[in-house]
Formats: C-alpha cells, sequence, structure tokens
C-alpha cells in the first residue's frame, strides 16, 4: 500500500509539475507575444477552463497522495525516506498557498475586470509580470516536490 501511495504521489506530482512548467516556458511566452486585448481574453479563457475535474483531482493528489504515503508505516522506510517525503508535501502545500493566496486572487480580479470595462492595458499591467512572478515561484516548488518525491523512492 506504501509503496502505491508513493507511486500515486510521484505520479500525481509529475503531472501537475509537468503542466505547470509547459505554462512557464511555452503558454505564457506565447501569450506575452499576443496584444493586451487577445492576452486578457486568453488568460480568461483558460482561467475559466483550467479548474475541471481531472485538474482538481491532480492538484487535490499533490498534498492527498504524499500525506498518504507519509502516514501509511512501512517495515523498512529509512528516516531520509520520511525525510524526504515530508520535504516534497512540504513544497507541494507552499505550491498550493502561493496558487490561493497569489494566482487565484490574480485570475479573480481578471475575470471580474470583464465586467468593469478596465482596458485591456491596464488589466494586463496589473495581472501579467505578478502572476507570471508567483507562477515561477509555484513551479520551482513543485518541481522540488516531485524530485524529493522520485529521491524518497530511489532511498
Amino acid at each position: 500500500m506504501a509503496t502505491t501511495l508513493l507511486a500515486l504521489a510521484i505520479a500525481s506530482t509529475g503531472l501537475y509539475a509537468g503542466f505547470m512548467l509547459i505554462f512557464l516556458t511555452g503558454i505564457m511566452p506565447a501569450l506575452a507575444r499576443l496584444d493586451d486585448g487577445a492576452f486578457v481574453d486568453a488568460m480568461r479563457r483558460i482561467n475559466e477552463y483550467v479548474p475541471k475535474a481531472v485538474f482538481i483531482v491532480v492538484f487535490l493528489g499533490v498534498v492527498a497522495f504524499p500525506v498518504a504515503a507519509f502516514f501509511v508505516p512501512i517495515d523498512g522506510r529509512s528516516d531520509t525516506q520520511k525525510w524526504l517525503i515530508l520535504a516534497g508535501l512540504v513544497c507541494a502545500v507552499l505550491n498550493h498557498v502561493v496558487t490561493a493566496a497569489g494566482n487565484i486572487p490574480l485570475n479573480n480580479a481578471l475575470a471580474a475586470s470583464e465586467r468593469t470595462g478596465e482596458s485591456p492595458s491596464a488589466v494586463r499591467a496589473a495581472f501579467e509580470k505578478r502572476w507570471n512572478n508567483l507562477h515561477l515561484i509555484r513551479t520551482v516548488l513543485i518541481v522540488a516536490a516531485f524530485g524529493l518525491l522520485i529521491a524518497a523512492a530511489l532511498n
């Protein structure tokens, strides 16, 4: 059971890290080339579409599976393996804190701006740089979580 839970922790974290990395290295640089109106509209549509069932399962699994892997007892688990799982879990939780405290409020403000009639350039100026900086932080955290969980499995 513990091995399966660690495998699920690695799989969910790897999927989420890949998603975050693709946003960081591909999607956001591509969107940066759009004019203000197209950028704002594209981000609004992405933010409406992304939080669907599959994404939510992976998003929650990034925390739930490492928690389960950490607390399910296993004979022969080394202290190093326990600390690596815990460190991966901490990175995943911090990723979610950045997302909940930073990126989601920016996404909500972006959505709300559609009703206020603010200019796309003002909306983009209030959103893009802050969102990208926060996204870089959460991407580093989740990639670190992924690496730590892999290290735990190999330990």
